[in-house]
């Protein structure tokens, strides 16, 4: 077996991990669907993300979810909207 590494000399290993075979679906949809080359790339770089940015935790996700939903769901404003109902202005 051939080892890598990376070009600052860091050790490449491999990792494997258990999921469903519909989680692995949605992953293999999302990769392709947005550009990445392999599904390994696209795994790289998310959980790259994930470490290098921690402070996105679970409470954010489901407020951005909920979002969506609202969205969806016509529950939204536009800002003129809100500024008039909050009482809000450009000004301050």
């Amino acid at each position: 077996m051939s080892e890598a590494a990376t070009d600052d000399g860091d050790e490449v290993v491999t990792v494997n991990f258990k999921t469903t075979q519909s989680f692995l679906d949605t992953i293999d949809e999302t990769w392709q669907g947005r550009g990445f080359n392999s599904r390994s790339e696209f795994i790289r770089y998310t959980l790259r993300d994930a470490a290098e940015n921690p402070t996105f935790d679970r409470d954010e996700l489901i407020a951005l979810l909920q979002a969506e939903v609202d969205i969806d769901a016509e529950r939204t404003m536009d800002a003129e909207t809100a500024r008039e109902q909050f009482g809000t202005d450009d000004d301050e």
